[in-house]
């Protein structure tokens, strides 16, 4: 043995997902739902026999399995309060899985049904030392069918002494025969903010040095899991040389700090394509995941979202300027263009081709008014002048609309010299012209007036599926500006992808560049598929007054008894 690491240091040290495991019910954290249904069962003596605790890794069900074990048995537990005290000698010997009367089985590596028939054999003995044998049961979806054939009667008339505890990340692989006798209990994944308290409470104990910043990130890339938490902090302990800071962890985690995202959304909203290349390039020499990097722009669009709905209480003011400078549907987009950036990295030359690249496809995604402001900061930076006949759009919020017969006649009563240019658009864009250098600008259009009835465009634009539903059974609500808002029955209609594709067909249909936007409610009686029904039913009307109007058939009815079935009467087709 080695002078430096004596054997009595080494047997003494332990990781700390297993120094602070869980040893009663008191200290479990996050899961409450099911610590209460198993203290009532324990005070009420309703011990069912067989449980069933299903959730992802590192949530807590082997653990809780042993507390319960040791609660059964426990020599001096409480019936007001049935948390094990830890100190007797059946609490410390199934702590140490010495307990002749508390078993573990990973199912794993004995899935066979040999060994299940062995531990079946045994479970009809009485116990040795406590009152209950527990048999936990880890990962019992990799049992084989003959195991879980063989443990069905067992199950179903166990032994009184006997109770089983059946742990499973998969649930849906236990044969519903199984889940059927058992008492199911769902754990759930820790949030992060319990997590990272938890944590925490462990250092503070432990006595070392962090940051909280450095906590919240270990939290959120545990996923739920307190045991993966607990291991990624040991590695953040080492990694700080026996402190919890941000930048180890960040590093150690191959995440990205907020700073990073900051700017790549300040360049984003700046329109600065080569900011965003250099970004790119700078995160992912720094080790970043490229993963990570989207992941965290696609939480910063959900916030702004949530935000720009009153969904979501901040009172950070540059998240609100990042909200109030993007329209909702616009962030709609990017979240899309987010996940599928993120989806696709694996097809991607490299990790920093597709950051690039998914970076550069939410700049040309940009909304309108963003790539008319960019235009004009680039005009003014290089010392050049857009084109005479061009105007750039100026943000809706910061720009009234003003109507076009107006400005036609002010443009008439100024001199020739006063006038300034202007573009006149009444319903279409017009083209636009060539800018020097490369650069681009829009025409404004302010006023959108239909030419039709809503309900006539489901006829008038060739399309199908659920674009074609949408056209039939919309109901126009009201035109403000170039904004179409609509109600639709039902949501699968007011789907983002399908408003989308209606917004498409209208562009291209009526040339002006409009937004829609549908809500879900009952519709009135002008829906194109309403005047439509409301049409064959005064046919059929017609039809069945003709029909008994006619002489052969008023003989029929008459003479033999003939009844008309209203339902099987057609208008003739023209």
């Amino acid at each position: 043995m080695d002078p430096l690491f004596p054997e009595d240091a080494v047997s003494q040290h332990q990781v700390l997902a297993r120094k602070w495991r869980p040893r009663n019910f008191a200290s479990l954290v996050g899961q409450e739902h099911v610590v209460k249904a198993l203290r009532h069962g324990l005070k009420t003596g309703r011990i069912h026999h067989a449980y069933l605790l299903t959730g992802t890794r590192g949530v807590g069900k082997t653990t809780i399995a042993r507390i319960l074990a040791k609660a059964l048995n426990c020599e001096q537990v409480d019936r007001d309060d049935p948390d094990p005290c830890g100190l007797c000698s059946s609490c410390l010997q199934i702590d140490r899985s010495r307990y002749v009367d508390y078993l573990e089985l990973d199912a794993a590596s004995h899935r066979g049904v040999e060994e299940m028939a062995q531990l079946l054999e045994n479970a009809i003995y009485a116990p040795t030392l406590g009152r209950w044998k527990v048999y936990v049961i880890d990962e019992v979806h990799m049992l084989s069918n003959h195991a879980f054939n063989a443990m069905l009667k067992t199950l179903e008339e166990p032994p009184g002494h006997v109770v089983f505890v059946l742990a499973t990340t998969d649930p849906q692989k236990v044969p519903v025969t199984v889940l059927s006798r058992c008492l199911q209990l769902s754990l759930r994944n820790m949030s992060p903010q319990a997590i990272a308290e938890h944590l925490s409470t462990v250092l503070h104990e432990e006595q070392i040095a962090y940051e909280s910043d450095a906590l919240n990130q270990i939290a959120k890339s545990a996923a739920g899991s307190m045991r993966d938490a607990l291991s990624l902090l040991d590695q953040a302990i080492s990694h700080g040389a026996g402190e919890v800071r941000s930048a180890e962890v960040l590093a150690m985690l191959g995440a990205i700090d907020r700073d990073k995202v900051a700017q790549i959304m300040e360049a984003l909203l700046d329109a600065n394509p080569r900011q965003l290349c250099a970004l790119a390039e700078e995160v992912c020499a720094l080790g970043v995941d490229a993963a990570a990097v989207l992941q965290a722009l696609a939480q910063l669009v959900q916030d702004l979202s949530l935000l720009k709905l009153d969904a979501l209480e901040s009172d950070d003011p540059q998240l609100r300027r990042w909200a109030d400078a993007c329209e909702a549907e616009q962030l709609q987009v990017y979240w899309q263009i987010l996940l599928h950036g993120r989806r696709d990295l694996s097809l991607a030359p490299d990790q920093q081709a597709g950051l690039t690249m998914t970076l550069l496809r939410l700049h040309a995604f940009r909304p309108l008014a963003f790539r008319a402001s960019a235009t004009q900061a680039q005009a003014v930076n290089h010392g050049s002048t857009l084109a005479p006949d061009v105007r750039p759009v100026a943000a809706p919020a910061k720009r009234a609309a003003q109507p076009i017969a107006s400005s036609m006649q002010r443009e008439a009563s100024e001199p020739q010299s006063a006038r300034q240019p202007l573009v006149r658009q009444p319903l279409a864009r017009q083209p636009l012209a060539r800018q020097p250098s490369g650069q681009d600008a829009t025409v404004e259009v302010t006023e959108f007036t239909m030419d039709c009835e809503w309900s006539e465009l489901a006829t008038r634009i060739p399309c199908s599926g659920f674009v074609r539903q949408f056209l039939e059974q919309s109901e126009l609500l009201a035109i403000e500006g170039v904004h179409i808002r609509v109600r639709v029955p039902i949501r699968p209609l007011a789907e983002q992808a399908t408003v989308n594709k209606v917004k498409d067909l209208l562009v291209g249909h009526f040339q002006v560049p409009l937004r829609l936007s549908a809500e879900v409610g009952s519709v009135g009686v002008q829906t194109a598929a309403s005047i439509h029904d409301a049409q064959r039913r005064a046919e059929r009307d017609a039809a069945l007054q003709g029909l008994q109007s006619d002489p052969f058939v008023q003989a029929m009815v008459n003479e033999l008894g003939a009844q008309i079935d209203p339902d099987s009467v057609q208008a003739r087709k023209h």
